[in-house]
């Protein structure tokens, strides 16, 4: 499935790592990241708005969809460092030295990353429904962590968790899926199986962008938060209310690593760029117009 309009390329990134990614509309750059269990078709809606007067790049993260998924070599293959540098090299490959980013869910740790590391190409940042890693793993505790046990269950060495998982794909991804979502009705049914056969078919590349945010991700958020980095370009994050539920404050969290930051928090379910497209297209255009 493609998103209406926009053309596809492919953009190697790294060495033997290549990006498939849809460009659309023309204008100031917004680059968009999809999160898990998806690809870059969740920014169906919201990128052809955008691309009136943007222009639009949606790629599909390493490791997942139709982009290359280089076996996990160590903590760093899957790293968001490693990401992070695949998504500025493909803007400055499409001519584009600098650019917005927004992202959602493990896209937007994606983001995040890039926002430390790439300070002088990220212009403006839009995180949609996460914290950044460091403080995820602190605000899970006792029973309320079940909520994420698929966190623990890809933390694991290699082997066992992409054993079970690839027991019963559909059945796994499609929990999440169905669990996420307010409205079933913004995820169609074939939007839906292409969610499912991409997921089933990067299990090893999924599990190790897990596995890397239960190791190397948590020691480069804690090298920057002992040297003080902050994220020094405007950010948005919108998110569920899970502080309220979970017992942390996310505006606050987020303000420790966004000094020039607007947090809002919706109504829509998790999949939100799907559920409530024009809502995230406001914000993205609030953050960037």
């Amino acid at each position: 499935m493609t998103i209406p309009g926009f053309g596809y390329q492919r953009i190697e990134v790294a060495d033997g790592v290549s990006l498939n990614a849809a460009v659309g509309g023309q204008g100031s750059p917004i680059v968009l990241l999809h999160g898990f269990p998806q690809t870059h078709l969740i920014w169906r809606h919201v990128a052809a708005s955008l691309a009136t007067d943007h222009t639009v790049i949606c790629p599909d993260l390493r490791g997942y969809g139709d982009s290359d998924k280089p076996a996990e070599t160590d903590g760093t293959t899957y790293s968001k460092r490693t990401m992070a540098a695949d998504i500025v090299a493909l803007a400055e490959a499409l001519g584009h030295s600098q650019f917005a980013l927004v992202g959602h869910d493990r896209g937007a740790l994606v983001a995040f990353r890039a926002g430390l590391d790439h300070p002088d190409k990220i212009t403006h940042l839009a995180c949609l429904d996460v914290l950044p890693t460091l403080d995820m793993w602190d605000a899970m505790h006792g029973v309320n962590a079940a909520v994420a046990f698929h966190l623990y269950l890809m933390a694991q060495p290699p082997g066992l968790p992409e054993q079970l998982i690839a027991s019963a794909p559909d059945a796994f991804f499609g929990y999440f899926l169905d669990l996420w979502i307010k409205d079933p009705a913004a995820i169609p049914t074939d939007v839906r199986a292409a969610y499912l056969k991409a997921s089933r078919e990067a299990i090893p590349s999924i599990v190790a962008d897990y596995r890397a945010s239960a190791g190397i991700d948590i020691t480069h958020d804690r090298e920057d938060l002992a040297a003080g980095n902050k994220l020094t370009m405007p950010v948005a994050v919108v998110q569920q209310d899970w502080g309220s539920a979970l017992g942390f404050d996310a505006a606050a969290l987020w303000s420790a690593w966004a000094p020039n930051l607007h947090h809002s928090t919706t109504t829509a379910g998790h999949f939100m760029a799907e559920e409530s497209p024009d809502e995230i297209t406001k914000t993205i255009r609030s953050l960037t117009d």
